[in-house]
């Protein structure tokens, strides 16, 4: 796997604007998007009943549900990248997130992502803004495009 593994938060704000490598492929099965259905309390038939969206989907399959290739972010970012002075990360927010194409089960993503920003945050943190898309593969627009922020923190 291709990671950005940096020592500590000084390395890693020397690679800001540029981009990350790209993440390792991720299958979206049909029991993740069930458990998600489960987690969120939505149970839209596109997403969970697979004989409903063969017939009368123009995917012909279900597909995911975008939050939740919105939610995979924080699992394909630490797969990415290793601060290795980190003790806790956390999720902060988005900007300009949008969902251009359906994920259908069983589809491949990854993310292609870079380093937008980085700013001081309390005594021992850091505020990272991210610009993520989601790519499915044999597709050409991608699943999400996002603004991710997170903060950072140093024992």
């Amino acid at each position: 796997m291709n990671q950005l593994i940096c020592k500590n938060f000084e390395e890693f704000k020397t690679h800001v604007g540029k981009p990350l490598p790209t993440g390792e492929w991720i299958t979206v099965t049909q029991e993740m998007i069930n458990a998600f259905a489960e987690t969120t309390q939505d149970f839209q038939w596109v997403h969970v009943d697979v004989e409903r969206a063969k017939k009368e989907s123009p995917f012909k399959k279900t597909i995911a549900h975008g939050f939740l290739s919105i939610s995979l972010l924080s699992k394909m970012l630490m797969d990415l990248v290793v601060v290795e002075s980190a003790v806790m990360g956390v999720n902060y927010g988005l900007n300009k997130v949008r969902f251009p194409h359906p994920v259908p089960v069983d589809s491949r993503l990854r993310l292609h992502s870079s380093l937008q920003h980085i700013e001081p945050y309390a005594e021992n943190g850091i505020k990272i803004t991210w610009d993520c898309a989601v790519e499915i593969e044999g597709i050409e627009k991608p699943a999400c495009v996002a603004e991710f922020i997170s903060l950072l923190f140093e024992g």
